[in-house]
């Protein structure tokens, strides 16, 4: 297959002429949804080989609100809109790409019982409680956890040798730090060996390599698309490295609570009380981290030159664990998902239809939506960076 786009010339591109892609993407169960500033479009395969196509123009959240994008405000914001976007979209992918329609399927108790009760808000309701588990689960490994071992280590192999309480802070939050990083290294490993993970990772590698051709004003083709790498500088495991890095700079400034008066720290009266203190401190800066590294990637980003390739190189090499190069029919997905996207976002208003799928899949076009067109139009009006970085 085939998209021959007409590149209209007032694309925001980077010094070498490429195109700075304002789409970000997700990769999903067996499908890809790519979203631009002005909606998303999300293409997964169901268990037929059909490809189902869902389209709809919605802003994000605070879109207009001049507070919600003031420079590191609008981090936080724009992390919870994506979570809250891609979960809906990874349960949605989950549901199309499942195998009910076996004829050997059977639906087990808990199955009919969830459906018996909650009907179609059946789920939302397991979106949601699998939302507030993971989110218990990201705490305990990536706060509670580095706390627990980094606080031993502060107390005694830093306090005894080091006299600069300030320093001995220092150092124990980037022991902090780096045990946070080595559990999300091993997580990702871990995570890269199994079949449904790595066939997501594949489906990762087939978005960047996509986004890459288009942004290097190539046909999108099968075989201009293999030609690209899989790494991209705008990768959200990118931005999640360099949260973690921001992270120990950060927890390093603000004083921790402590049983103990060390000259950084604010005394409390048990150990306990302690550490749900620090761990309620970075949850309550974790916005501010976002934040910050928000910004970070966006710049970065935007410009290629060696400061920002040494910035991001540690992010780039993390995609060595979360992007597998994509088989053939993966690749004409992530075009189809792409070409979808960018005629909603109208970057390229002006491009042939789709050819006929090698695969004759029968598309299903779900809630091509344009009941907010008004608000859209209001939104490009007071916007002017409407090409503006999105991360993946």
């Amino acid at each position: 297959m085939s998209e021959k786009i007409k590149y209209t010339g007032n694309e925001k591109c980077d010094k070498n002429g490429n195109i700075i892609c304002s789409i970000g993407g997700e990769a999903l169960m067996e499908g890809i949804m790519m979203r631009s500033p002005k909606g998303y479009a999300q293409v997964v395969r169901n268990p037929q080989g059909e490809l189902v196509i869902e389209k709809k123009r919605q802003l994000p959240f605070g879109a207009g609100n001049k507070f919600l994008n003031l420079p590191v405000v609008r981090g936080s914001i724009k992390l919870a809109d994506s979570l809250v976007v891609g979960m809906r979209a990874l349960f949605n992918s989950a549901e199309i790409s499942a195998t009910e329609d076996d004829p050997a399927y059977t639906p087990t108790k808990f199955d009919l019982w969830v459906e018996k009760k909650l009907g179609d808000k059946a789920m939302n309701v397991i979106m949601g409680i699998s939302l507030v588990l993971a989110l218990i689960i990201s705490v305990t490994l990536f706060f509670i956890l580095p706390l627990v071992i980094s606080s031993p280590i502060e107390k005694y192999l830093l306090e005894p040798f080091i006299k600069n309480a300030w320093l001995v802070h220092f150092l124990s939050r980037a022991v902090e730090g780096i045990v946070r990083i080595t559990i999300f290294l091993i997580y990702m490993l871990a995570v890269s060996r199994m079949k449904e993970i790595r066939r997501v990772f594949m489906y990762h590698g087939a978005e960047h390599k996509t986004i890459h051709c288009y942004e290097h004003r190539l046909d999108l083709t099968v075989e201009n698309v293999r030609k690209m790498s899989k790494h991209h500088p705008r990768c959200g495991t990118a931005f999640l490295f360099v949260v973690m890095i921001i992270s120990i700079l950060l927890f390093a400034i603000v004083p921790s609570f402590s049983t103990e008066a060390t000259g950084y720290s604010i005394v409390v009266s048990n150990g306990i009380l302690a550490y749900i203190l620090n761990i309620l401190l970075r949850l309550v800066l974790l916005p501010v981290v976002a934040g910050i590294a928000y910004e970070f990637n966006r710049y970065a980003g935007a410009h290629d030159n060696k400061l920002t390739k040494i910035l991001r190189a540690p992010g780039m090499a993390m995609q060595r664990f979360t992007t597998v190069e994509p088989e053939d029919d993966m690749i004409e997905l992530a075009i189809i998902a792409l070409t979808e996207a960018l005629n909603i976002e109208n970057e390229v208003p002006d491009y042939s239809a789709k050819e006929t799928e090698a695969t004759d899949a029968e598309e299903k076009i779900i809630g091509a939506a344009d009941e907010n067109e008004a608000e859209v139009s209001a939104y490009d009006n007071e916007n002017a960076e409407s090409s503006e970085t999105v991360a993946e």
